[in-house]
């Protein structure tokens, strides 16, 4: 069987900031991607806006990088289960994956996520410890950890052997043996190249490539990217596109690209096993096939592409406030939020989009909380103005009776917080599985209903003192759990509409903590804080300091104002409860309750039914 030996299609899997985006920005440098004295960003790999700034990987990303005679072409994937739809494509364009592991923290959930589907795939794997030089790194304990971790996972001798390197991706180093300290990255690549099999050169066969992920360019339209199967493609060749249904169409592409480094290059010729990009083909979903046109040859199975059913929803709809239009949005109907959508969940086959109960209304399904809310903040910077209602689970019918989906949770936090994080869990239909101490801390492994993960984050945050750490997964289907109980507290909302002054708002400190301060935009039904109490209290947040000609000792004394509560989008989400809204805005992110007019506002209930 004839391969081609001097390619490896590799995709490296990490959990969230354990340094695989580093890792390739160090392999960039020593395979001589740059030139002497280029100016080179961090983190190359992580170019899209909000992966910058939230620090995770979200879209999947291809490059390649020659060491030698061989060229890696490499695959980052997202570490988060919310993009779970990105990892399932990635693995299907490889023939081996890089385990990349903290050295103190060892694998995680998202780590046990990805990996579990790798082991499905048959993909042999090479694991590199990283992150050796902190100082409370423990790497022969993580190795044992990945250890149980793969056997938990069904892996078989032949995937349990693997080679295992020490790395520092910051540095750029690796080395196979922990008492020689590494100078540079080629014994990580010569391991590589080892363990990975070459894919198998079946270019003389007919031309056959599945559609793995969706990408667009100004200058050429939208591209198609995948792995060639087998066969070759050139530019002006005719090919015939199959999507599920079984529907063939003949395309002529107009473009063939290759990735290289952080570079997107013109390819006269792809050949079976190349990673590549086409131009040329626009109706084209993920999953379909593109093949010969000609339909000679027999060409390859290619399993279609599975993924994981989405577990949480959110309600979208146009923006019915007081103050519409006037936050910097320039797409306002429900037309513009509509085909915004569509296309969303036509680039992205983890997301299903569904009618509302009004024509105004879009049903959003997800893997996540995060994966929802990294779609609302694309929205917001691209100027729509729009509502969205707190993140619901989506469940089904099974064996039982109604099910809804299961969570794999797992808490690191000091030992001294363990009772408060046991009872809060507890509240929510948490069961502790797993308890291990790990010096000062406690590693706490529980299965919760997804439910009961909505908004418990910052309330973590603030019972442990910022100390927490919490990380879950999709476990699976369980039977309905009954009520949990969501936000105790009430919310303090605006009863009229005009602009915030500083003599209400310090009259109103003591009644809660305020989310805004003086001189801002409010309106009736606007949430401007938070209640000390469980029910919501109407306040008037815009009343002025009544003025006479008479003056008295201590009637002038100054307004003194606590620092309001910023609340960002994923605070919001966490935060609002089935009455109220989350107003998103290019300038503004707003809570508010779902009917705005106090008289025509009912009670609501604190338990989910």
């Amino acid at each position: 069987m004839k391969r081609r030996t001097q390619l490896r299609n590799v995709a490296i899997i990490a959990h969230v900031d354990h340094g695989k985006t580093t890792l390739v920005d160090a392999l960039f440098r020593q395979g001589g991607m740059f030139r002497s004295g280029q100016v080179v960003a961090e983190r190359i790999m992580d170019s899209n806006d909000q992966e910058r700034e939230r620090g995770i990987t979200i879209l999947a990303k291809s490059t390649s990088v020659i060491f030698g005679d061989t060229t890696l072409q490499l695959v980052d994937t997202p570490g988060h289960a919310d993009f779970g739809g990105e990892v399932e494509r990635t693995l299907r364009m490889v023939d081996g994956v890089l385990l990349l592991c903290d050295a103190a923290e060892g694998p995680l959930p998202q780590t046990r996520f990805v990996m579990r589907k790798a082991l499905s795939l048959g993909l042999p794997c090479v694991l590199a410890i990283n992150k050796i030089d902190r100082s409370d790194a423990r790497p022969q304990a993580v190795l044992n950890e990945v250890y149980d971790m793969l056997i938990d996972l069904g892996a078989d001798e032949d995937q349990l052997s693997f080679p295992v390197l020490y790395t520092i991706s910051r540095d750029g180093t690796a080395t196979v043996d922990m008492a020689t300290p590494g100078t540079d990255l080629k014994p990580l690549v010569k391991a590589l190249i080892d363990t990975i099999p070459p894919p198998i050169d079946t270019t003389e066969g007919p031309f056959c490539m599945q559609v793995n992920s969706l990408g667009y360019d100004e200058y050429v339209g939208r591209l198609v990217i995948g792995r060639v199967a087998s066969g070759g493609v050139k530019n002006n060749q005719m090919v015939r596109l199959r999507n599920k249904d079984g529907v063939a169409q003949d395309c002529r592409i107009t473009g063939v690209f290759m990735f290289q480094g952080v570079q997107r290059l013109p390819l006269e010729y792809a050949h079976a096993g190349d990673i590549i990009a086409l131009s040329g083909i626009e109706k084209v979903s993920i999953g379909d096939t593109l093949f010969d046109a000609a339909g000679e040859g027999e060409l390859p199975k290619i399993d279609p592409i599975h993924i994981d059913e989405p577990t949480v929803a959110m309600v979208f709809q146009v923006n019915d406030g007081p103050l519409a239009g006037r936050s910097g949005g320039k797409f306002l109907t429900s037309r513009h939020l509509r085909d915004r959508l569509h296309k969303e969940a036509y680039a992205n086959v983890s997301i299903k989009l569904m009618p509302g109960d009004t024509p105004d209304q879009f049903r959003v399904l997800g893997r996540g909380e995060l994966q929802l809310s990294v779609v609302i903040e694309t929205l917001r910077r691209e100027l729509f103005e729009l509502c969205v209602r707190t993140p619901e689970v989506v469940t089904r019918e099974g064996e039982n009776g109604r099910e809804e989906p299961l969570e794999r949770l797992v808490v690191d936090v000091p030992s001294e917080h363990l009772g408060v994080v046991t009872e809060m869990l507890g509240r929510r239909r948490g069961q502790m599985t797993d308890q291990k101490v790990e010096g000062s801390r406690l590693r706490l492994e529980y299965t919760i209903p997804t439910r009961g993960l909505f908004g418990i984050r910052n309330l973590m945050l603030t019972a442990t003192r910022g100390t927490a750490i919490l990380h879950s997964i999709f476990e699976g289907w369980t039977p309905w759990s009954g009520p949990i109980v969501k936000r105790s507290a009430g919310a303090l909302v605006s009863d009229r509409q005009g602009t915030t002054t500083p003599f209400a708002l310090f009259n109103l400190q003591p009644r809660g903590t305020l989310f805004i301060g003086a001189s801002e935009q409010v309106y009736e039904g606007m949430v401007v804080g938070e209640h000390t109490r469980d029910n919501d209290l109407d306040i008037n947040v815009v009343r002025e300091k009544k003025l006479s000609n008479m003056r008295s000792s201590g009637k002038d004394d100054a307004v003194t104002l606590s620092p309001p509560r910023q609340m960002n989008l994923e605070k919001c989400l966490e935060w609002v409860r089935e009455d109220e809204m989350v107003e998103v805005t290019p300038d503004a992110i707003r809570l508010r309750k779902r009917i705005l007019l106090a008289g025509k506002r009912p009670k609501y209930h604190q338990t989910e039914s």
